[in-house]
């Protein structure tokens, strides 16, 4: 179940939370890992934003979803959770994916491959 930490301002999900978030069609997965780790493997239609991109391309970023932040581990994620926050997003629509990637591709959840995806 979502939950926020005392002064975070976004959610933490687990992968199947953000799964179902995912395909509830109303949210949108961030992958903000470096370029090698992306091309080894992603969430399906995830939009891929590195973390050390994030201020600079948050206008990127759909205002009208949920942002479902993700990297390998849940630290760079929670980083670019609290920098969207920061430059003005709506906190009630920011989430970290805490398992991260691998854990996704172990679910064998839908995933791409290659630095074009």
């Amino acid at each position: 179940m979502a939950r926020r930490e005392a002064g975070e301002p976004f959610w933490r999900i687990s992968v199947d939370e953000a799964r179902e978030m995912l395909y509830g069609g109303n949210a949108v997965v961030i992958d903000v890992r470096d370029p090698n780790e992306w091309a080894a493997g992603h969430v399906k239609g995830a939009i891929h934003v590195p973390v050390d991109d994030v201020l600079a391309r948050i206008g990127e970023l759909p205002r009208d979803k949920d942002l479902l932040f993700i990297c390998a581990q849940g630290v760079r994620s929670g980083l670019a959770c609290e920098m969207a926050a920061a430059l003005g997003l709506d906190m009630e629509r920011l989430y970290n994916i805490e398992e991260g990637t691998a854990t996704w591709i172990g679910r064998s959840y839908p995933t791409e491959y290659g630095p074009g995806a």
